[in-house]
């Protein structure tokens, strides 16, 4: 009887890991693209991909499509794999002309921060990750800490129509803020005195760091920013299916994979989205 229960016992266990491992495999298939999504997201034939490529969340290494690295551009040419079409970069320096390529219809899909102002423009997936933000300070500078940014005589710079101007300027009361067309300009304006904290995401701060020797990062964030991929408003097909492919990049590990690919710091994978 001992024998026939363990026998009993372990053919329930094995029917219960094959079955564990089918569901494991079914969660982890790519959504199939029906033909209404792949006629709106690559109208042209090709997946044009808004891409920041002074942004090392998204782009750490710009060149031929065929050659750039990092985490938007992995999950970018995964999503036109999963279309059956070609994945064509757009670059961009600055989110603000990212938004007005938008309008002039350049891009299919764009991975930027998601912020409720530009919802009027563009539909967004669920976030694949998420980052942190603080400010950049002179090496030499007074200001040790978040708190000590907001006081009366401080200039902040940042980059207008981005995720943080959005925020600073909600927030911030008694600093002035520069807005320029993108971080380069700031770290410029930081490393010569004239602003005395420059505010971005922490990702792009790693990297802006060593361009002005001895400058630092503040601890902690001010606010996260969830990444994303946006598709122009009137794409419905086409949203609902890269709705589906950002729930399947996440679930899948394909958003880890491509973060530790890139040896991004300071980006984390966002939680499953919420049926």
């Amino acid at each position: 009887m001992n024998a026939l229960h363990s026998f009993h016992r372990g053919a329930g266990l094995a029917a219960a890991l094959l079955f564990l491992i089918a569901m494991t495999s079914a969660w982890a298939a790519a959504p199939t693209a029906p033909p209404a999504a792949r006629s709106e997201l690559a109208p042209t034939g090709k997946l044009r991909v808004g891409l920041l490529v002074r942004n090392t969340s998204y782009v750490t290494k710009d060149g031929p499509a065929t050659e750039m690295q990092g985490v938007a551009v992995d999950l970018a040419r995964e999503l036109a794999k999963q279309l059956g079409v070609p994945f064509e970069p757009v670059r961009y320096d600055a989110v603000s002309k990212m938004m007005d390529g938008a309008k002039a219809g350049d891009w299919d899909v764009a991975f930027l921060g998601f912020e409720p102002a530009r919802t009027g423009l563009i539909d967004f997936t669920a976030p694949y990750a998420a980052i942190g933000n603080s400010y950049l300070v002179a090496g030499g500078s007074p200001i040790r800490s978040i708190s000590d940014v907001d006081k009366p005589g401080h200039r902040i710079g940042v980059s207008q129509r981005s995720a943080q101007d959005a925020f600073v300027t909600r927030n911030i009361k008694q600093a002035q803020l520069i807005r320029v067309s993108a971080n380069s300009e700031s770290v410029k304006l930081l490393a010569s005195g004239k602003i005395d904290a420059l505010v971005a995401n922490r990702t792009a701060l790693l990297a802006l760091v060593k361009e002005v020797p001895g400058s630092r990062i503040l601890e902690g964030s001010i606010f996260n920013v969830d990444q994303s991929i946006g598709i122009p408003k009137g794409r419905p097909a086409g949203t609902a299916y890269a709705k589906k492919f950002i729930d399947y990049a996440k679930s899948s590990g394909l958003v880890q994979q491509a973060i530790d690919r890139a040896g991004v710091r300071g980006m984390n994978v966002a939680p499953a989205s919420s049926k």
